[in-house]
């Protein structure tokens, strides 16, 4: 959730996945199958596991006001929107080791993870065919 609920994810769906009207079109293939994650330590999983519980904290001591309610730019409850900037922090010092300046450079890196994903990727592809191959 951590990660869903980041300025970093964020700024990847409203570029990779685009929108429709207002509402952003969030796929699980394009949006999240996509998202380009570094690898995380034990540390790392639990700070950002404080973060999300952080997040729904905030959220429930606001019950029963909405989503809606809660994320209206004007009016979120400070404690949420503390929540939400501490856990921009925690994530983005996992991807490189500081708060980023702006969202150019957070695509520029998630970018930059995403290329080094795909290839990846493609370089592990065929080597598991040669070796179902051998197998069959």
């Amino acid at each position: 959730m951590a990660l869903i609920a980041s300025r970093l994810h964020l700024v990847w769906i409203a570029t990779v996945c685009g929108k429709l009207k207002t509402d952003f079109r969030y796929s699980n293939t394009l949006g999240w199958n996509t998202f380009p994650v570094p690898l995380l330590t034990e540390q790392n999983k639990a700070d950002l596991i404080c973060c999300a519980e952080n997040i729904l904290l905030a959220r429930e001591a606001h019950f029963p006001a909405t989503i809606a309610d809660l994320y209206d730019p004007d009016a979120m409850p400070e404690n949420l929107r503390h929540a939400h900037e501490h856990n921009d922090e925690v994530l983005e010092r996992i991807y490189i080791g500081r708060r980023f300046k702006n969202d150019t450079e957070r695509l520029e890196k998630l970018f930059e993870l995403y290329t080094k994903m795909t290839v990846a990727l493609a370089t592990a592809a065929p080597a598991k065919k040669a070796a179902r191959r051998k197998s069959a």
